[in-house]
């Protein structure tokens, strides 16, 4: 039995109170969905700013109604400091997802991208601390490698931010450091790596690419890539996420007030992420066979290539990818084929 399977077993065994904030987002809601299905309390919070009520809908249909009655919802801001003090009474462990995501969005609206993802996170900390929660677990972010040159991406080698987003996320683990050692806040920073999976949103301006392309290639409609498509990312599917995210909760006291990447360790290609994706598809759709990308500028503040080194968080945390990038493409491509036929 690995770390993961003994945490299971033991939330199986024992109940805490989690407070989810971002909790109708894309991640958000896929951890309010495992911790309901292991039996635990489970709060959440959104203003629905980047989440969806449908995707909540899709956890409630998703678990035992037993379960579902351990779930409450707050629909709030973390931007409103006593939204984020009620939310937090009672509480064992705070997972903090809720952001606003995109280096994009931040660089056309610098200022909600700060007062959310600076504002906001220090409200949730300053709850959190209030409230006596056990452990602080937060979403970091890879953008914090910047132009650092290295590959794998090791966590004590950061380089200069690239956008304001880079610049939120970086800040978040200066606040989350310093609550450590100022009031003794137990957190655990995960720096995420191109997440994908269901339940990620392929509709808006600042919708990620893989749910973009599925959507895309399956409407038959264009789809662009940025640069020359040779750019290299580190997907990472969501179980993965969630498996991080509820080891870093549990984990040891060593472990605490520390970062972690979260990713698979390996680096794929747009190129390639396009290929595997109209070879999956064609089968069911076959005008795939015939779609052909567009290719644009490179984008503003993105980084040309990323890898994660994930020995930091193997040997801490117990974290095991469960899931390969063929592996995650597979069940997200299942869940689009289903979700966008509707």
């Amino acid at each position: 039995m690995n770390k993961y399977q003994e945490i299971q077993q033991h939330l199986l065994q024992h109940r805490y109170h989690w407070l989810v904030t971002g909790a109708a987002g894309f991640i958000g809601s896929n951890l309010v969905e495992t911790l309901l299905g292991l039996g635990q309390q489970v709060t959440g919070l959104d203003n629905f700013a980047t989440g969806h009520r449908h995707n909540l809908e899709q956890v409630k249909e998703s678990v035992k109604k037993e379960a579902w009655e351990k779930f409450n919802f707050i629909e709030a801001d973390i931007r409103d400091a006593a939204a984020c003090q009620a939310a937090c009474q009672g509480v064992d462990f705070v997972l903090h997802e809720a952001a606003l995501g995109s280096v994009s969005r931040s660089i056309n609206d610098p200022l909600t991208t700060n007062a959310t993802n600076i504002g906001g996170f220090l409200n949730m900390l300053v709850a959190a601390r209030d409230a006596g929660v056990r452990r602080f677990v937060y979403a970091a972010s890879s953008s914090t490698y910047g132009d650092h040159p290295d590959l794998p991406k090791i966590e004590e080698r950061i380089g200069n931010p690239l956008s304001p987003y880079a610049v939120t996320k970086y800040v978040n683990e200066l606040y989350a450091n310093v609550f450590g050692r100022t009031y003794g806040l137990e957190s655990i920073g995960l720096r995420y790596f191109n997440v994908f999976g269901r339940r990620q949103d392929p509709n808006g301006a600042y919708a990620a690419v893989i749910p973009q392309w599925i959507a895309a290639l399956i409407r038959n409609q264009p789809l662009r890539i940025n640069g020359d498509g040779e750019t290299s990312r580190d997907f990472c599917y969501i179980d993965n996420v969630v498996q991080a995210n509820l080891l870093a909760a549990l984990a040891g006291k060593d472990a605490a007030n520390a970062v972690y990447n979260v990713a698979l360790g390996e680096r794929t290609s747009l190129n390639q992420l396009y290929r595997m994706m109209t070879t999956a598809l064609q089968e069911r759709f076959p005008h795939v066979a015939q779609h052909q990308p567009e290719y644009a500028d490179f984008r503003r503040g993105d980084v040309r290539h990323s890898q994660a080194d994930i020995s930091k968080a193997s040997a801490a945390l117990g974290y095991q990818p469960t899931h390969r990038i063929g592996d995650g493409l597979k069940e997200a491509m299942d869940w689009y084929v289903r979700s966008l036929s509707h």
